[in-house]
């Protein structure tokens, strides 16, 4: 297998730290390259649907909820990795594009719920099936049984580490 960026970083620690250990880079560097590349490919997969990826984060945690398709700001930043503030403004846009409406809970008149519109239905519907496929692609470079140990690997280091 030929060196990735990350090799290159590892060796020109070597050469300047060599009393450093840096070898946990080898898989956390790779973690994060990968993400950013992964989150990339994933926006260009969406931009013919006319969503960014952070918009599919909150039509898709609207969608998961079963239908009424309802939630409060507060329960989309359980499962959404944005600020409140990012929140606000991200409603706001889902709800200019006519994906989503707000209405005030019925329990407290304070909270505006974000509930997806017909439109917001159909487009994360589309959306979705694009974004697995996306997803599906990105890791076929790897057999099943790979697949699975490498979910299972990144699965336990998520979990030991507090977030």
């Amino acid at each position: 297998m030929e060196p990735d960026i990350i090799d290159k970083l590892l060796a020109e620690w070597r050469s300047e730290r060599s009393e450093l250990d840096a070898s946990a880079m080898a898989v956390v560097g790779r973690v994060l390259k990968l993400g950013k590349i992964l989150e990339k490919k994933a926006g260009l997969a969406l931009r013919d649907t006319g969503i960014y990826y952070t918009d599919l984060d909150v039509l898709a945690t609207l969608r998961r909820s079963g239908n009424p398709y309802a939630l409060t700001p507060t329960q989309l930043m359980q499962s959404v990795l944005i600020t409140s503030g990012a929140m606000t403004a991200l409603l706001d846009r889902l709800t200019k594009l006519g994906l989503i409406y707000r209405k005030p809970d019925e329990k407290d008149k304070r909270i505006k719920r974000a509930i997806l519109t017909e439109k917001g239905l159909e487009t994360i519907n589309k959306a979705i099936e694009i974004r697995f496929e996306e997803a599906h692609d990105s890791i076929s470079v790897l057999t099943k049984k790979e697949q699975k140990e490498l979910a299972h690997l990144l699965k336990k280091l998520l979990l030991s580490i507090p977030d």
